[in-house]
């Protein structure tokens, strides 16, 4: 009994140090930009960025401050609907498609909020141990997680809204100093046995509902390409015209990329002749060495296919990353950039960081998959249909929200992630 009393003491003193540290680092993704950026959402899968900072907020409110916090006063009666996301269990929503619609609340009006929830989660935090048991200690770390997801979201929906504008400005002033080019693209392939194999989360630390339970599956032997798909790489697909070769596309992509008009990754775009690439840091020739990103699953999946190759599964890619050091290009490099390949790990370049990795693994239960107790159980598993899984993390991806049992997802006509991919080949169970 006191070596868990000691345990969760020392839980709650990381909870206190750790609270105040993602909450700022929001605001200071935020800070580069105008007022009239974080009120515009430029699509309906996207989301203001004043949204993101109340939304963040709501969820705070909503599954710590009001059912545990004593005297508890909300800030506005409006906003547990309007800043719930898809939580049907917490009440009524505004439509997500309108959330660009909203110029009320004010960004001063968020930010005071933010301020308010601040103070109660604070006060919560120092307050008599006693009061945080848990289950509630566990909420607040998974609002923490909440959070640093939408430091990504807010950052590639940032990202889509400046490049899709007519003057495609620089998300921030000054552009971070370029990891310098490898002198020759890694290469090769990386070998794997298979056999019968564990995967899903382990061990202390958290996890969401949808890496668990740790299980295990039979793997025939596979290959996995050493480094991600390169732009050079891509440009060949593009050139040889893969983008009007029906037979290299699945029947739902080749509508896709019909009715949206895809010709090539979104961001590039072509300026006398050649490929310009929109980065946070504004527009710029398109580098070859650096791996290719905003892909859909459909586009990822038919350049596989025209290579002769094929997408991992995402059982294959958990087993080859497992042994790979939890480091790369992430979001505290300060790049926000896919880079050029540099050393490797053991036997994958660029495991985690730079680009998610589409898998060909449609989102779906592990077996024994149980989700989080109460409304928190819609946090993952209301989304196992028609989703495919990403692997791997981004450059814009908090490092301690990443690990190999990371199970992303999105639609397989999504393109506004920093989503690529790495080839696969080999065997295939049945």
């Amino acid at each position: 009994m006191a070596q868990a009393t000691r345990e969760r003491l020392g839980d709650l003193e990381r909870l206190r140090a750790l609270y105040p540290l993602v909450r700022r680092r929001t605001e200071e993704l935020c800070a580069p930009l105008r007022v009239e950026d974080l009120v515009v959402q430029s699509m309906p899968d996207a989301s203001p960025a004043k949204w993101h900072l109340a939304h963040t907020s709501w969820f705070f409110e909503t599954f710590v401050l009001r059912p545990a916090l004593a005297g508890y006063r909300l800030f506005h009666p409006a906003y547990p609907a309007l800043f719930n996301s898809y939580y049907e269990s917490a009440g009524e929503r505004h439509p997500r498609p309108e959330r660009g619609h909203l110029s009320r609340p004010t960004v001063a009006e968020v930010r005071a909020y933010r301020a308010h929830v601040d103070g109660g989660m604070l006060a919560m935090l120092a307050g008599e141990a006693a009061r945080i048991d848990a289950q509630l200690a566990f909420t607040i770390e998974l609002g923490l997680n909440h959070e640093e997801q939408h430091q990504e979201l807010l950052l590639t929906d940032v990202k889509h809204l400046l490049g899709t504008q007519p003057l495609r400005p620089a998300y921030r002033e000054a552009a971070v100093t370029a990891r310098a080019p490898a002198a020759t693209a890694p290469g090769g392939w990386a070998s794997f046995d298979g056999g019968l194999v564990e995967l899903g989360h382990a061990g202390a630390g958290f996890a969401f509902d949808n890496e668990c339970p740790r299980h295990r599956r039979y793997l025939e032997p596979f290959e996995l390409a050493r480094y991600p798909v390169t732009c050079g790489e891509y440009l060949e697909f593009v050139a040889d015209g893969g983008y009007a070769r029906a037979e290299l596309w699945l029947s739902d992509g080749w509508d896709a990329r019909a009715a949206h008009g895809w010709s090539a990754p979104l961001h590039w775009f072509p300026v006398d002749g050649a490929w310009q690439l929109y980065t946070l840091d504004g527009p710029r020739p398109l580098a070859l060495d650096e791996p290719v990103c905003h892909v859909s699953f459909y586009e990822a999946d038919a350049y596989a296919r025209w290579k002769g190759a094929r997408l991992p599964r995402e059982e294959e890619w958990e087993h080859a990353a497992e042994g790979e050091p939890l480091a790369g290009n992430l979001l505290e490099s300060g790049r926000m950039h896919p880079a050029p390949a540099g050393p490797g790990g053991a036997r994958l370049d660029q495991a985690f960081g730079d680009v998610w990795e589409w898998c060909a693994s449609a989102y779906a239960p592990y077996p024994g998959f149980r989700p989080f107790p109460g409304g928190l159980g819609e946090y993952n598993g209301k989304w196992m249909s028609n989703r495919y899984v990403l692997r791997g993390g981004s450059c814009v991806t908090p490092a301690r929200h990443l690990r190999a049992s990371y199970r992303n997802f999105f639609g397989p006509e999504a393109r506004w992630q920093f989503s690529g991919l790495r080839l696969a080949r080999g065997s295939v169970e049945a």
